[in-house]
């Protein structure tokens, strides 16, 4: 079990995370050692274990919660403001963007198939991602149904969950063949559904 931590510990373990993060992001969960993050994070061996006692198992956990947010982060503030259809494009760029930059190499995914099933919190990790992602999608279609520009019969978070399938098979996609037309597709298909469902 994790000590319970200072701000200066708290602050200590993040750069840990982080600096393993890119360690991981340049030579893959796999290829990357706890001394390679020693050595880039400048910690010893008892100070990685002190704040992850778990070992590398518990480290990459925590770089997965890291990567899983940047996904969200990244995607704002335009995610958190869907209140225009203006803002829904943007949100829609941001997203495009976001992974024309990550490009083919997913480092949530190879957290994530690295680390046990039996690892806890593992598949926890992909679910707080996407039921936020989901969630705040959702918000963005009910404000707009506040303001009239879409209709209040359509289930917003049904709408949200196909949106969001969409967005993750084009990623899928882009995984596999380098392309981004599948994404882009899936994004400007949703939103162009939204748009067609206009307040009576």
């Amino acid at each position: 079990m994790a000590p319970r931590l200072t701000a200066k510990g708290a602050a200590t373990r993040q750069r840990i995370v982080e600096g393993a993060a890119e360690e991981i992001r340049e030579r893959g969960a796999t290829e990357t050692t706890l001394d390679d993050i020693r050595a880039r994070t400048a910690t010893s061996k008892s100070q990685l274990f002190h704040y992850f006692p778990g070992g590398k198992e518990e480290l990459l956990l925590a770089v997965a919660r890291h990567e899983a947010g940047r996904v969200l982060s990244d995607q704002q503030p335009h995610l958190g403001r869907l209140t225009s259809w203006q803002a829904w494009h943007d949100w829609r760029d941001a997203v495009v963007d976001r992974y024309r930059r990550q490009g083919q190499h997913c480092p949530l995914g190879t957290l994530t198939s690295q680390l046990s099933r039996a690892t806890p919190g593992a598949q926890a990790v992909t679910t707080e991602l996407l039921t936020s992602w989901q969630a705040q999608i959702a918000a963005g279609i009910r404000a707009m149904q506040g303001q009239g520009e879409i209709a209040p019969g359509l289930d917003a978070d049904r709408a949200a969950a196909a949106l969001l399938a969409g967005i993750q098979g084009g990623v899928s996609i882009l995984m596999s063949t380098g392309s981004l037309a599948h994404l882009e597709a899936a994004l400007d298909l949703g939103i162009d559904r939204l748009l067609a469902a206009p307040a009576a």
